[in-house]
């Protein structure tokens, strides 16, 4: 059984100058967004992406996720703590960023984009997905820096069973890691390889909705639910899985309508 380190949340103290490691972990997202993006524009060159174009998706993508991130804690998982404590709501480096707020915001960014540039909205998405997953996975890595959103309780006798102290004594799954892994890490590898290849308008969108809906609804059995604007409804779901439901069947749908065209 192995216990949290709780790390020092501040990696670097100047004065009265603090960085915090879960900022520095949405640094290390955009840098890589920036380096795949790249590297994804250089094997499929058919797509016409530069870096110019990358860049100015970066900036459009940074503020969707942050202002949708942040609207999303404070509307869909807290409202009652942040609508009492309103100076709180821009204390991001805190922690406190909703996936589903910060994925609204980017779609709304990435349509607006889209209709500057004449992209398109689909064509913009279905670039982008490959470059989602490992930033999700730095923003859990920082969620367990900060200990927060720790896990469900489980049986000592699991080896990596870890006790959050500031919590209780009890051994919970360190459920950040697990959705590193997951959400992060192979959702990066399927789409990865997904989207190497030509594909219909829409499908690589639809993988991610689908798997980033599937692979979060399973991470959130073994997390400790936040309270939620619906708290626990039917079956015993949390809000996060409430919210999981949509992506899916609307991934599923955009599947199936995507296999119609013709890949590009």
């Amino acid at each position: 059984m192995l216990t949290h380190p709780q790390f020092n949340p501040v990696a670097i103290s100047l004065g009265p100058v603090s960085v915090h490691w879960y900022g520095l972990m949405y640094m290390l997202a955009f840098v890589l967004f920036i380096v795949l993006g790249r590297a994804h524009a250089r094997r499929r060159p058919e797509l016409g992406w530069d870096a110019a174009r990358i860049d100015d998706l970066l900036l459009y993508g940074m503020l969707g996720v942050v202002i949708g991130g942040r609207l999303g804690e404070v509307l869909f998982f807290q409202p009652g703590y942040y609508f009492a404590n309103p100076s709180q709501i821009i204390a991001i480096w805190k922690g406190g960023m909703s996936f589903h707020g910060g994925f609204l915001g980017v779609l709304v960014a990435m349509w607006l984009y889209g209709r500057r540039t004449g992209q398109g909205f689909w064509r913009v998405t279905d670039f982008i997905a490959p470059l989602v997953p490992t930033g999700l996975a730095a923003g859990r890595i920082g969620n367990f820096i900060n200990g927060e959103l720790w896990g469900r309780p489980v049986t000592a006798d699991v080896p990596w069973a870890m006790v959050f102290p500031w919590v209780d004594a009890v051994p919970r799954h360190p459920s950040q890691i697990y959705q590193a892994l997951g959400e992060g890490l192979l959702l990066f590898v399927i789409l990865w390889l997904y989207a190497a290849q030509p594909r219909p308008l829409k499908a690589v969108s639809a993988v991610f909705l689908i798997g980033y809906g599937g692979l979060r609804f399973a991470a959130e059995f073994f997390r400790t639910p936040d309270p939620g604007i619906f708290g626990t409804l039917a079956w015993g779901l949390s809000t996060a899985q409430w919210l999981c439901v949509p992506m899916v069947v609307v991934g599923v749908l955009l599947l199936a309508s995507a296999k119609r065209r013709a890949p590009v």
